[in-house]
């Protein structure tokens, strides 16, 4: 595993120190400052610059920002995103590596390569995650859980995404982008009742800004790899 540092363009330079700056001023500026937050979301950040350049890096750090984000999601009784990126988003990360490991691109051995979607992976995915709605909507009513619609949405996108991430789709990105508008709406509600979490909405607006920039950067490399 190189260093995708080193790899990174002046674009995305500017890209990861911009949302790094935004992350960090956002964080210090709120009444509460909250450690773990801005540590969660610096992490979450350069793993989407990363996951951008197809560099396995980034899986092992969305590891990391899942357990954070599980202990934050905890916090505020968001059960819904607590047992989603714990009990989802973490191992299904864990399993991207591996697979990314495996499928080294044969243009850059740096990068996975990407693969294209079949007709076989669109049917497993939609009937899995009928599968993953249902059963989390079930545990989560029975959790009382806040905003209870929203973090169903939640749940769906992050399984989409994670299972597109280990799919090797470029549109691993929508699902992550989906995912965050999801999240964007969450925290807004949670900030409502406590601004100690208006850094996260933030973080999330970040997250999706640099989602779409993976997206493009994988079309380009699935055009190029074609």
């Amino acid at each position: 595993m190189n260093n995708p540092i080193k790899t990174l363009t002046k674009r995305e330079w500017c890209l990861w120190i911009g949302s790094l700056g935004i992350v960090l001023i956002s964080n210090a500026l709120t009444a509460e400052f909250d450690v773990l937050t801005l540590v969660a979301a610096l992490i979450g950040v350069t793993s989407l610059i990363f996951a951008a350049k197809g560099n396995v890096w980034a899986q092992i750090l969305m590891v990391i920002f899942s357990i954070l984000y599980g202990i934050i999601s905890f916090r505020f009784r968001y059960w819904g995103e607590m047992i989603t990126y714990l009990g989802m988003t973490m191992p299904m990360s864990v399993w991207s590596t591996i697979t990314w490991l495996k499928n080294p691109s044969k243009e850059n051995g740096n990068e996975v390569e990407i693969q294209k979607l079949g007709r076989k992976h669109v049917i497993e995915l939609l009937l899995s995650g009928i599968v993953v709605t249902a059963v989390f909507y079930y545990i989560l009513y029975r959790l009382n859980t806040p905003n209870i619609i929203f973090s169903t949405i939640s749940i769906i996108t992050s399984f989409l995404a994670t299972s597109l991430t280990m799919l090797r789709s470029s549109y691993y990105a929508v699902g992550y982008a989906a995912n965050d508008i999801v999240l964007i709406v969450l925290w807004v509600l949670a900030s409502m009742e406590n601004p100690v979490y208006i850094p996260v909405v933030v973080n999330f607006a970040i997250f999706f800004l640099n989602d779409m920039y993976g997206f493009i950067s994988w079309k380009k490399r699935e055009l190029r790899q074609a």
